[in-house]
């Protein structure tokens, strides 16, 4: 009994250390744990810039870019789902933005000028 219970104390150790060092893991062992690689890289704010996700009212060229700004670039999810409105709907960035925010309000139970759909939601005392 002693034995399983080391056993699997050794088995649980190697487990946390694996976890707690698994961007230092090499590629062949990362082949076996495919839900570890979940995070990829997002764009760069050139990139996105190049794809068309800026504008007048939306400017990274000159608040992101010219000014160095050292982060990652917009979110990728985000950025996608633009994307692929401008597609659909062929609108430009700024409409597909507020498509796009429009349609998370509607998901959140909020009409697009802000107002709760909930009937019962206090708006005014």
């Amino acid at each position: 009994m002693l034995f399983y219970l080391s056993l699997l104390a050794v088995l649980a150790s190697l487990v946390m250390v694996g976890y707690r060092y698994r961007a230092t893991l090499p590629a062949r062992v990362k082949a076996f744990f495919p839900s570890l690689n979940h995070y990829t890289p997002l764009g760069s704010f050139s990139e996105q810039a190049r794809a068309g996700l800026s504008s007048p009212m939306f400017d990274i060229e000159s608040a992101n870019i010219a000014e160095g700004d050292s982060r990652a670039g917009l979110d990728e999810q985000g950025t996608q789902e633009v994307l692929d409105i401008m597609r659909a709907q062929r609108v430009n960035f700024d409409q597909a933005r507020l498509i796009r925010h429009n349609q998370i309000l509607a998901r959140n139970g909020i009409d697009p000028s802000g107002m709760p759909l909930d009937s019962k939601a206090v708006t005014r005392l």
